[in-house]
């Protein structure tokens, strides 16, 4: 159901000077390194590759890139478990690449965050090599280690995220140590300053090589109770339960409130490096406290990731309204970020759409999205639309996938390769056999093809993020919702003199725009073929006020 071009309608703006640190309303543009470009052939992508590909990025519009791990590591959980935080892993490249990349970014006006992956790291670090060696040495303490029961079993009940129990058992110490999530991911312990000085420094490590921001990974599983109380059962809520750690209330084995405390001295650090961007990821039954805990003030973090659309599956007016109600503009809450995909949940398309209306849905989605209140993360590959691909078991790679198969969050599906080249059967990506399938029907939607096509997805997105980028009551104006049925939503963001109401169809049949909202305004969208009037299937449109 492809849209033509006469179809959607893009004002186009200057950009306006800058009122607001650069990071406030950013557009920032996630890029899974394994799978963003190859630049050696060896089917995984690196750094030389995100370099070479920097350019679409700043076409499109982001204000930065944001970097999933590409630190030394074992891979078991792709980068995830860190045995080196101040080096490159070989497959990726070397840290003169990641300079290179750096200065290749700034030079596109692109700002650099990247992961830090604080909570764990990999068994393999020397730090843990070093603390498992006994319980006496420098680094006995900067992991969690326990001694088991008077039976001999587990120090508690916690259970990993990946299945099992949280506790693995080390005969050198003939202790317990604590893994929240692989049983190679060993869990810090963030109570020692010692650890804390150690992950400051890190974090100064990448800023003096000219980062402008971190996103901070797993950050409510920082510190845990050290009385190792047992988690409370979780109340039946009528979701399927697939894992052990699913029967539980995490009450003890995270979110402890000295994480608070640590949070202050990184802001502190980077507050001494300027404009420096800190968000946290942030999952789990008490998120919503959590975040804005951690995002308080002017002490903590600038930003939390919100969860609330990654999981759906669907998106709905009450949906959205809900979500947004979360973070009011008021003095002193945070800052939110919003993400519709990443690397760890399934495409939006494939969770949100059919297919006989995926593309008409993807572009009111692509509106929808730039006119959300906070920051918003461009998945790679969001741009063009790409699918969840169907991975066989035989091909998967992801541990969590391959342990809870067939009921997989299939975070493969959302990994594989950004296609570059329609007509190369692994899109462009590489030269070699991908470690991930393209996926036969995003090859179909690759960026040479949607470059050459002024309605394409590609071409409506980039549009829509340069009018962002250009309009103050977008980037940083206050959200109300002033229409929310059963398909229809209606919002209004207001910035100083600028107001604008953004009205969107999320369903299959036409609909009336509500009679009043857009008052003979000017327009700056129109998506689907969206009038003042009426709004065919899944069409949006966006007005400027008179004020």
């Amino acid at each position: 159901m492809k849209q033509p071009a006469s179809q959607d309608f893009i004002a186009v703006t200057d950009q306006p000077p800058f009122e607001q640190p650069w990071w406030r309303g950013a557009a920032i543009y996630q890029i899974y390194p394994r799978s963003f470009a190859d630049s050696n052939g060896d089917g995984i992508g690196d750094l030389p590759g995100i370099t070479a590909r920097l350019e679409h990025v700043a076409r499109l519009g982001a204000d930065a890139i944001w970097i999933s791990p590409f630190f030394k590591s074992p891979m078991d959980d792709f980068g995830y478990d860190v045995a080196d935080y101040c080096d490159v892993d070989p497959i990726f490249g070397t840290l003169a690449d990641f300079d290179a990349l750096v200065a290749r970014a700034h030079e596109l006006g692109l700002k650099v965050t990247i992961d830090q992956v604080y909570a764990h790291t990999s068994d393999q670090h020397p730090w843990f090599v070093e603390s498992r060696q006994s319980k006496d040495n420098p680094k006995a303490d900067w992991y969690v280690w326990a001694d088991p029961k008077p039976d001999g079993s587990a120090p508690s009940n916690w259970q990993s995220v990946f299945g099992g129990p949280a506790w693995r058992w080390d005969a050198r110490r003939c202790q317990y140590y604590l893994h929240n999530f692989l049983a190679s991911q060993p869990q810090m312990n963030a109570h020692n300053p010692d650890v804390q000085q150690a992950l400051l420094d890190v974090m100064k490590f990448w800023l003096d090589r000219g980062v402008d921001g971190f996103r901070i990974d797993a950050l409510n599983f920082l510190m845990h109770d050290p009385a190792l109380r047992d988690n409370p059962p979780a109340p039946e809520d009528g979701r399927r339960r697939t894992r052990p750690f699913d029967y539980q209330l995490k009450i003890y084995n995270q979110s402890h409130p000295g994480i608070v405390g640590f949070i202050e001295r990184i802001r502190q650090l980077c507050d001494s490096y300027g404009a420096v961007f800190t968000v946290a990821e942030v999952g789990g039954d008490l998120a919503e406290t959590e975040m804005k805990a951690f995002t308080a003030g002017e002490t903590h973090l600038n930003s939390a990731y919100g969860f609330d659309f990654l999981y759906a599956d669907k998106i709905t007016p009450q949906f959205v309204k809900n979500a947004l109600a979360k973070w009011p503009d008021e003095p002193g809450l945070g800052w939110p970020s919003w993400a519709f995909e990443n690397h760890d949940a399934p495409r939006a398309v494939s969770r949100w759409a059919n297919q006989e209306t995926v593309d008409a849905f993807a572009r009111m989605k692509a509106l929808l999205f730039a006119t959300l209140r906070g920051n918003i993360i461009v998945y790679q590959g969001e741009e063009l639309g790409l699918d969840q691909v169907e991975i066989p078991f035989e091909l998967l790679q992801d541990p969590e996938a391959i342990a809870n198969w067939p009921l997989t969050l299939s975070r493969d599906g959302a990994r594989t390769p950004m296609p570059w080249m329609s007509q190369d059967e692994h899109g462009g990506f590489t030269t070699a056999t991908p470690w991930l399938p393209v996926g036969s029907g995003n090859l179909s939607r690759a960026v040479d093809r949607q470059e050459a096509d002024p309605a394409s997805l590609l071409n409506l997105t980039t549009r829509l993020l340069h009018l962002r980028r250009a309009n103050p009551a977008l980037r940083w104006g206050d959200f109300t919702v002033v229409h929310a049925d059963d398909a229809v939503l209606a919002v209004r963001r207001k910035y100083g003199e600028q107001s604008l109401v953004g009205v969107f169809n999320m369903g299959a049949q036409p609909r009336a725009v509500p009679a009043g909202l857009t008052g003979g305004g000017n327009e700056l969208a129109s998506v689907n073929g969206a009038t003042l009037e009426q709004l065919p299937a899944f069409a949006a449109l966006l007005v400027e006020e008179r004020i």
